[in-house]
């Protein structure tokens, strides 16, 4: 299954923690991904409606706030990126969050009664992170588990990856996917990349 068909998958999986289990953990890894999920379920429940410059400009801001895009920028660089400069950098990062906008506003345009849960319970990691257990129930067939890997900073608990079945992961995924193109024309043959696959989403 292509990772574009995934995404929507992944990120419904986040989707129902209750209005006062939300309250009460708001501040902490659970809120992130519940605020996502309102933001997806709303724009879902408009449709076509909104187009999809409506539903860019609806997800922009959740997304940014929801997902630390800088950081999963860095991460699927890898390497390379200490060899670029802060002009690249700060290019790549904005490449790279307009694209992951794009493509939720191209897949999220309907709703169709799916139900999600999210555990309250989480899993920290050695490295202070933590893994926020989520499922998506489908109308009909299997429930999907959906981990999502967060991330504490100054700016609270963000999202830095999504894994489909506890191991698939979202930046392995773009990393292997960009790759190619990050090594046959660097940061330039990236960010072009990106624009290009945010401009046929728009299309």
């Amino acid at each position: 299954m292509p990772w574009v068909m995934r995404v929507s998958i992944l990120i419904l999986g986040s989707c129902v923690l209750g209005a006062t289990q939300a309250a009460t953990s708001a501040a902490g890894p659970q809120a992130a991904p519940q605020g996502l999920c309102d933001a997806l379920v709303r724009v879902m429940k408009q449709g076509s409606g909104l187009g999809f410059a409506g539903r860019v400009k609806a997800l922009d801001p959740e997304l940014r706030r929801d997902y630390d895009l800088p950081a999963m920028t860095r991460l699927i660089v890898g390497p390379a990126w200490r060899s670029m400069n802060p002009e690249q950098q700060q290019e790549l990062i904005a490449a790279f969050s307009d694209y992951s906008v794009a493509v939720y506003a191209s897949r999220f345009k309907d709703y169709s009664g799916e139900r999600f849960v999210v555990d309250p319970a989480t899993a920290k990691l050695p490295s202070g992170d933590v893994i926020v257990h989520t499922k998506l129930l489908p109308h009909a067939g299997d429930p999907v588990e959906l981990d999502y890997l967060m991330r504490e900073s100054s700016e609270g608990w963000r999202i830095i990856d999504v894994l489909l079945n506890g191991t698939i992961s979202e930046l392995a995924e773009r990393r292997s996917e960009y790759a190619a193109a990050l090594r046959e024309g660097g940061a330039s043959g990236l960010i072009r990349l990106l624009r290009d696959k945010a401009a046929q989403l728009a299309g």
